[in-house]
This record gives C-alpha cells, structure tokens and sequence, in this order.
C-alpha cells in the first residue's frame, strides 16, 4: 500500500466512493424546470444584472449615495423625526390591535383543529360549514387587497392623516394574521384539543387549554412579525398622505435632502432591531 492510498479520502471514508444520490436525477430535472420557466420571466420583467456594473450607473449611483452622508443630526430635526417615528408606532400598534380584533375569531373559526364537525356530524354540522367557508371569503378578501390599495381609499374618505393607515393595517393584516394563525393551530399537536372535544369541551376551552399552550411561541412570535411588517407598512403608507415616517421621508425625498433621509433610514433600521429584540424577549418568556 503506497503514501497516495493511505491518504486518499476513500481509505478513511470507503462508503463514500460507493455513495449515490438516488433522487439526483430527479433535483437536476426540478432545477433545468426551474430555470427554464423562470428565465422568460427575468426577460418579461427586463431584469439585466449587467446593468447594475455599467461604468455610467456605477457613476450615477456613487453620485446619488453621497447625498445621504453625512446624516442629519440637528436638534430641531431630531425632534421631528421622534414625533414621526412615535406616529409611525401608534400606527402600527393601533393597526395591529385593529387586527388581532379580526384574526382571532376568524382564525377560530376557521380552523379544523378545534371543529366539533370534525369529530363527527352533528345538529348544526350544515351550520358549522356554511359558517367556515364565509370566513375563509372574508378572510381572502381582506388580504386579498394589499394594504397600500386600502390607504388610498381610506384617505379618499377621512383625508389626509394617521386614520387612513391604522385601518388600512387592521383590515389586511387582519385577513394575514387569521389565516397564518388557524395553519399554526393545524399544524401543532392536535391530539390535545381532539381529546378536550371528546370529553365534551367547547371549542373555546379547547383552545385555551389545549391548542394555545402548545402554540404559544410561534403565535407570539408572527404576531411580533407581523406589527414589525405593520412598522414597514405604515412607513410606505406615509408616501400616500397617512403620516409618520413615510410621510417625514417623502418631504425630504422631494427637497433632495439625502442627510435627511439618512437620518430617517438609520431610525427605521434601529425601530426594526427593536422588534426583533421584543420577539426574542417573548419567545423566551413563553418557553
């Protein structure tokens, strides 16, 4: 036995010269479908990464950048971006309460896990269904329109300000929140509330005690998620008259203020990393 043999990978790892892959095959067809469908659309939608390293755009994105340094850090502008960025979370936070209000007797509703049909037809099993499917409409139709679309009607109606947002965030999120909320209490151990119902239990108690102790973390954890999407949203939505940050930010935008915007940036990055840090807190509570 020669030095080459002794260290060559298959002499420590001998199953791995006879190791194969025996849905190979089927990842390389999934992949060459993948890019054979997707590459039309990268040509319908005109993306060009070549563009991205073009000398001029280089030029003019270098040019566009240096706008926003150094960020602005002026007191009085200070104090104005802190009432924006208080706006922007009572949005948010008034939006998402408007929300849970709907997801979670929607999600209820709607979920299979704590259905008494379930179990097996009885009296009101025709009630119980038809019940179900008009919640399941109402709850695309509420997310089925992106909140941005509900600001601009909103506004429409009350005028410029806050109002506009807060119901924008609580009507789709609502629909988001108590679609996601009944796939979580699916998707937990179901044996628990199963068991509750079998001994008789209203779907009320068997999702306090059975669903809900069991789905605690991960409910907390996309509702944190969803009032940090709220926080975005509700800055995009002040482009559109409803206040706040986005509202702060289009007014400096337009003066071509990029210290400004920097400054704007910097908060809204640190209103995220709040977020994150409350998500963490709670999940460790609830663990």
């Amino acid at each position: 036995m020669n030095i080459k043999t002794i260290f060559s990978p298959m002499f420590f790892f001998p199953t791995q010269a006879k190791f194969k892959d025996p849905d190979a095959l089927h990842r390389l067809s999934y992949l060459v479908v993948a890019v054979i469908i997707l590459w039309p659309m990268l040509k319908v939608a005109q993306v060009n990464p070549a563009l991205l390293f073009d000398a001029n755009n280089l030029k003019v994105m270098g040019d566009f950048l240096k706008q926003f340094f150094p960020p602005k850090f002026e007191h009085d502008f200070l104090a104005i971006v802190f009432r924006a960025t208080l706006d922007t979370l009572a949005m948010a936070s008034a939006g998402i309460f408007i929300s849970l209000a709907i997801a979670i007797p929607l999600g209820l509703v709607i979920s299979q896990s704590m259905s008494i049909s379930r179990i097996g037809p009885g009296k009101g099993y025709r009630i119980s269904q038809s019940l179900r499917y008009f919640a399941r409409l109402v709850i695309l139709f509420l997310r089925g329109i992106p909140e941005i679309v509900w600001a601009l009607l909103f506004v429409r109606i009350w005028g410029l300000g806050p109002m506009a947002g807060v119901l924008a965030i609580g009507i789709s999120y609502g629909g988001m929140l108590a679609k996601v909320y009944s796939e979580i209490l699916e998707s937990s151990n179901t044996k628990v509330p199963k068991a509750l119902l079998l001994s008789g239990s209203s779907r009320q108690l068997a999702f306090l005690y059975g669903s809900l102790p069991l789905a605690s973390q991960e409910l907390a954890s996309y509702t944190v998620y969803r009032w940090e999407c709220a926080v975005r949203a509700s800055v995009v939505m002040g482009f559109v008259g409803a206040g706040g940050l986005g509202q702060l930010m289009d007014q400096s935008m337009k003066m071509l203020n990029g210290g400004e915007v920097s400054t704007i940036l910097l908060v809204f990055l640190l209103l995220v990393l709040m977020a994150d840090w409350i998500s963490l807190v709670i999940r460790k509570q609830l663990s």
